[in-house]
């Protein structure tokens, strides 16, 4: 037999991974036997002490009876001398056939011996009584012969060097007998004993072996979904995004902390705001300092007064140093007289002045606060910070995305903000910060709401500019930003409600997709030899595939429905096929009844009652009387040679299907990877919001309120919390591909807007000379 592809990538990994492998089977063969020999043993006190046959004679039931009563007062020291050996056959056998590097060496410095005569006789002997087991588990045998030659990179083994195959596990019973029985006349009564009836099954041994050998390469009936981890890739790029910008803000205040000219340093300022629309003449905070309605520039003397003197550096040990979590925000080290000094003296604001009589060009606090100072009296560390908290807050002044209302409600947060970034320049660096995430969630609300001035989402965010307009400190800012969260979670849960049915009914589109595919799989891989007769393969085809995607619908509610579908599935199959030996034809008599009784009980569940179940039960019954009639000509070896060589052949063409079926699959998710829309909707992420072009030339912004557990089914919401539409990821990779849909808005207001700022002062030359 020539060697599979798959068979040469196998042995290309090496001995020790396959060893390692055989190891764990050896683990399981041997826990799985152990389980049975309590049990083992009652059956063969029962059977050594049953002496009813008149055939045999006095000396045989003496024997008998005097080791059955043996056997039944010291069960405990039989259990354990038959763990110990069949511990060590097993594992001699896996040594034989994937031997370690050590026992190749020793293997190769010894010398040849013969095999003892007595050892040749006792194999062949056990070999005939194996065969009978060897019969009963004829396909389970053959698939785990085949899994294990692709393990070792080798063709299909034969059954002789199986290390798990039964005539090891009968001879390991016979030995522990021989060492538990001191009276060698009686060892000879346990051979006539290792029969089926009196052992165990050993089928369930062999399935756990090949699901083992199955799973280690990641094979299962089931749909195999393999997605890239993009949405972990997309945030670990967008962390190190913001650590690369919290990096040049520090860099860009150490070398701002020098006082002096900062144009004159090549720092780049903000420039002076263009003309903006005043206020609405709405809604405005309470009169707290740092709340006054009017925009007119500060009536400060320039007098020399307040010196104009440096910011101290922020002491920082890590990057959390200088601020804490909401409730316990404090400043590391407290900004020396300046600015902030300024600030107190002033009440944080502006006199109070009618909005007619403001002027058209500056309406921003921050610039204007910096123009009305002389030139020199603030540190090039406080005029960076107002530049930088001015370009923040044009940001979100000049996004019509954002309400009006929520727009001019962030402005207000101006004196409060830049006194919580003087004394704490962590505000720059760091998200969490409870100023720069009221800013960030502020504006954000700001896209989720449009219910009017009523608006919970509108109060909440009102309630928390006048608590930091009454209180400025750092627990202000902490308390707002935790009342704004709770009020976003309630809002959220609220839009979840919304959309409750419409993710219902996508759980159950994809769910019943997924279920097809699998079982449609799972059929694919048992027909196509030729060997299933073709009343059961149409069968299979039309009937049993609703079954098995009934069964696969269900199994997370019922477990268990996928093995009982697909194991009816296998013994159907295995019902019709050719039955060569008494044995064989025992077993398919005694099990026929149970398998027609499932049958039927999975055909009501799909509500096949027509006349053609009638047709389809009559072939069936015709197929198995010819079964059971046909002739045997064959000698009891040769039959099982046959049984075995069939069931071989199935095994390697069900497990070439599967290896193709993994590699279809694989190929698809490299395709996919390497397809750049869908690696992109892989890394979208629930909250993030999109931007669809429509027909017209308009942009249509959306929040992605939910992705399906297997990512083929996007739902999205508008700001007003209704359902917009849901898309399939098809149809969403095609608006990709045309550039149609994107992600906006990944990063907060903030982030952005110093993103920006960071960008003019890395390509303006002056502040690369100068730095």
């Amino acid at each position: 037999m020539a060697t599979t592809p798959h068979q040469q990538a196998a042995s290309r990994t090496g001995v020790p991974a396959a060893r390692a492998q055989l190891d764990d089977l050896a683990g399981i063969a041997i826990a799985h036997l152990n389980e049975q020999l309590t049990a083992l043993c009652g059956r063969l006190v029962a059977a050594l002490l049953d002496v009813d046959d008149p055939a045999l004679d006095a000396h045989t039931v003496y024997q008998r009876v005097k080791s059955g009563n043996l056997l039944k007062s010291n069960s405990y020291a039989y259990i354990h001398l038959a763990s110990a050996a069949l511990e060590e056959g097993v594992r001699k056998e896996v040594d034989v056939l994937a031997p370690t590097r050590k026992q190749l060496l020793d293997r190769a410095a010894g010398e040849l011996a013969l095999v003892p005569l007595a050892e040749m006789d006792r194999s062949v002997a056990f070999g005939g009584i194996s065969r009978p087991f060897e019969a009963a588990c004829a396909e389970l045998l053959a698939t785990l012969n085949v899994r294990l030659g692709y393990l070792l990179g080798r063709d299909t083994l034969r059954l002789a060097q199986n290390p798990f195959r039964p005539d090891v596990i009968l001879t390991a019973l016979h030995q522990a007998w021989t060492e538990f029985e001191p009276d060698q006349q009686s060892h000879g009564l346990m051979a006539p004993l290792l029969r089926p009836l009196v052992l165990f099954d050993f089928a369930p041994l062999y399935e756990a072996l090949n699901q083992s050998l199955a799973a280690a390469k990641g094979e299962s009936d089931a749909l195999r979904i393999r997605k890239t981890d993009n949405a972990a890739r997309a945030r670990a790029e967008r962390a190190s995004g913001q650590a690369a910008l919290a990096q040049q803000l520090r860099q860009f205040f150490g070398s701002s902390e020098a006082p002096g000219d900062g144009v004159a340093a090549g720092i780049p300022l903000i420039p002076d705001l263009p003309s903006m629309p005043q206020g609405s003449g709405g809604w405005r905070p309470s009169g707290a300092a740092g709340f006054h309605g009017g925009v007119a520039a500060p009536a400060i003397a320039p007098a020399p007064a307040i010196a104009p003197a440096p910011l101290a550096p922020v002491a920082s040990a890590g990057p959390h140093a200088g601020w804490a979590e909401p409730g316990a925000f404090a400043p590391a080290v407290a900004p020396p007289p300046g600015l902030l000094e300024l600030l107190v003296k002033i009440g944080h604001g502006l006199p109070p002045q009618p909005a007619a009589a403001a002027p058209q060009g500056d309406v921003f606090y921050l610039p204007r606060l910096k123009q009305s100072l002389p030139r020199g009296s603030l540190s090039r560390g406080d005029e960076s910070t107002i530049d930088l908290l001015a370009r923040i807050f044009e940001t979100v002044f000049i996004d019509e995305t954002i309400p009006k209302e929520t727009r001019e409600l962030i402005q207000y947060l101006q004196a409060p903000v830049l006194k919580a970034a003087l004394l704490d320049k962590e505000f720059f660096f760091q998200e969490q910060h409870p100023a720069r995430r009221m800013i960030d969630l502020m504006s954000r609300m700001g896209w989720e709401q449009r219910g009017g001035a009523d608006d919970p989402l509108l109060q909440a965010m009102r309630r928390g500019v006048d608590r930091v307009g009454r209180d400025d400190g750092a627990a202000a800012f902490a308390d707002a930003v935790a009342e704004l969260e709770a009020s976003l979670e309630s809002e959220q849960n609220a839009a979840a409600a919304a959309i409750e049915a419409p993710i219902a009914a996508a759980l159950k589109q994809e769910k019943l997709s997924a279920a097809t595919r699998s079982a449609r799989n799972a059929v694919a891989l048992r027909l196509g030899g030729g060997d299933v007769v073709a009343v059961v393969e149409a069968f299979l085809e039309e009937k049993w595939t609703s079954v098995l995607t009934i069964a696969y619908s269900v199994e997370a509610d019922k477990p268990g429905a996928v093995g009982s579908a697909t194991r009816t599935m296998d013994d159907l199959i295995w019902s019709v096929r050719p039955k060569i030996t008494q044995e064989q034809r025992r077993q398919l008599i005694a099990r026929l009844p149970a398998l027609l009784a499932t049958l039927n009980q999975w055909l009501d569940i799909i509500k096949w009652q027509d006349a053609d179940r009638l047709r389809f039960f009559a072939e069936l019954a015709e197929c198995h009387a010819s079964i059971v009639r046909a002739p045997i000509v064959l000698s009891p070896e040769r039959q099982l040679e046959i049984a075995l060589e069939v069931a071989q052949q199935d095994a390697q063409r069900r497990i070439d299907q599967e290896q193709a079926l993994a590699a279809a699959e694989d190929a698809a998710a490299a395709q996919a990877q390497a397809d750049p829309a869908l690696a992109a909707i892989d890394g979208l992420e629930r909250g993030m919001w999109l931007e669809f072009a429509q027909a017209d030339g308009s942009v249509r912004t959306v929040k992605l309120a939910w992705v399906s557990p297997l990512r083929s089914l996007f739902i999205f919401s508008t700001g007003a919390r209704k359902e917009a539409f849901s898309l399939p990821v098809e149809k969403l990779a095609e608006a990709w591909r045309a550039g149609e849909a994107r992600v906006v808005r990944q990063d907060g207001v903030v982030a952005r807007a110093l993103a920006d700022a960071m960008g003019l002062a890395v390509n303006d030359p002056l502040a690369g000379a100068a730095a």
